[in-house]
């Protein structure tokens, strides 16, 4: 009696790369890696958007000074005030991407630094005309597109897996001095704003009966005020954390190789 053998087939090249294929595909990591690479993209097109916003203000500032110096100051806001609420609006969106958990900063200093400029720009200085002409708004604004050029510039390249050592130190030193100066600046500028406040009554409001309570909105400021320095020693304390914990040798070592 013959023995019996049986005959396998062998699948040919073609077969095992589409099985391989539709095994790739199937894979619930293939849809990972493609929704992270999506995100990623979409998060470069936003620093993107913010680099050439800050940029060009950045520059505008730069040139306006050097072509008409201290009289460039008086109409800062309205030559780039256009373009910074654009950028400051953009940036609410900062927020979600935390909470969605595309970004993985820290939500409530991301959250802080967001309102402080909201509320700054657009109900101290917008709403006042005479304090849009002050020299402090020319400051407060340099200081925030000095931080944001340089921040946006390293988001750009670390979403791209490049790490330029200077740039690096740069983007988590350069924020621990200039952020407290920039609070400084926010606080001045409210300051001038108070009398404009008390003698429009802007914002100020009284609720009808039967709450009878008049809301007095400079007196809203000047707590605010207390909010913002509070704020101030713990974003910088969080900044502090933040340069230790991306400047460290072991860190600086990775980023390099």
């Amino acid at each position: 009696m013959k023995p019996h053998v049986e005959i396998e087939a062998v699948p040919s090249h073609s077969e095992e790369h589409h099985q391989v294929r539709e095994l790739c595909c199937s894979q619930p990591w293939g849809q990972d890696w493609s929704s992270s690479f999506t995100m990623n993209t979409y998060l470069f097109l936003y620093d993107l958007m913010q680099f050439c916003g800050h940029s060009w203000i950045f520059t505008n500032m730069i040139i306006r000074f050097m072509s008409f110096g201290k009289d460039s100051m008086a109409d800062t806001f309205y030559s780039i005030g256009l373009v910074m609420r654009l950028c400051q609006l953009l940036s609410i969106l900062e927020i979600l991407h935390i909470l969605i958990g595309i970004d993985k900063s820290r939500l409530f200093p991301r959250f802080l630094q967001i309102t402080e400029r909201v509320i700054v720009l657009f109900v101290v200085i917008n709403s006042q005309e005479e304090v849009q002409g002050k020299c402090v708004v020319c400051v407060l604004f340099f200081l925030w597109n000095l931080l944001d050029v340089v921040r946006y510039t390293y988001n750009m390249l670390a979403r791209m897996g490049i790490y330029y050592l200077p740039l690096t130190w740069l983007n988590f030193s350069l924020c621990i001095p200039l952020y407290p100066l920039s609070v400084l600046a926010k606080a001045f500028a409210i300051c001038v704003s108070l009398p404009y406040f008390e003698s429009f009554g802007t914002y100020s409001i009284k609720l009808p009966f039967p709450f009878a309570i008049s809301i007095y909105f400079p007196y809203v400021l000047k707590m605010y005020l207390l909010v913002l320095f509070i704020g101030m020693f713990f974003i910088t304390h969080t900044l502090i954390s933040e340069r230790n914990a991306h400047l460290g040798r072991s860190n600086i070592k990775k980023k390099r190789s």
